[in-house]
């Protein structure tokens, strides 16, 4: 059992920016709790996704991506494996060839911001090395592209670090639409309010 330093947060940074230099994105950052709730699954040797609820923090539910191997490899090599699927994918069109690119859009999702990672031994599986990473709050939603194609840090001239935004709006809105019913109702709206806190307290932050 191993949850994994910060090292890993670099290079998924790294990862992220070979392919996002000319696109909007957002800086990750390490989330303790989304690391622990990863080690208690890959604790679990299932070599399998976890229930949604098995993998939320006190802010949002996360994506997950897992990486199996029989011998022990470092973390490069699982962010590597999951980050290789974006010779199949095409922004704005998903998958060119049908081939399998959700783990390489979680990575780079950008309203995932919060990133925490664990691995487990599993002496008695076919895989002896299960590694799970959870990413908050979840991306991957149908219709929805990982990204804002656009100019480097466009939406963020004035928070960008290494062509990444860094200034992340800490609310999740419930629903895809928030944005017109903001527009059509308030904020001042107590259920626009409940439902839609990323577009109603975040301004001049990356929603």
């Amino acid at each position: 059992m191993a949850q994994i330093t910060y090292s890993l947060l670099f290079l998924v940074l790294l990862s992220s920016s070979l392919t996002c230099a000319e696109e909007e994105e957002k800086a990750q950052h390490w989330n303790t709790e989304a690391a622990n709730n990863a080690q208690k699954w890959a604790n679990t040797c299932s070599m399998q996704h976890s229930k949604p609820s098995q993998r939320e923090i006190s802010t949002s539910g996360c994506g997950e991506n897992l990486y199996m191997s029989s011998v022990k490899n470092p973390w490069s090599d699982a962010v590597k494996s999951w980050h290789d699927e974006v010779r199949n994918f095409q922004h704005g069109v998903g998958s060119i060839n049908g081939r399998v690119v959700g783990h390489y859009t979680q990575i780079v999702w950008n309203r995932s911001d919060q990133l925490g990672c664990a691995m487990a031994y599993c002496p008695k599986s076919t895989f002896k090395y299960f590694y799970v990473c959870h990413y908050c709050p979840p991306g991957n939603y149908n219709l929805h592209t990982p990204y804002k194609a656009g100019p480097t840090c466009g939406d963020c001239p004035n928070d960008c670090d290494n062509k990444l935004c860094t200034n992340p709006c800490p609310y999740v809105d419930q629903y895809s639409n928030c944005p017109e019913l903001k527009q059509q109702w308030g904020c001042n709206n107590k259920d626009v309010a409940s439902w839609c806190p990323a577009s109603c307290k975040c301004k001049g932050q990356i929603v």
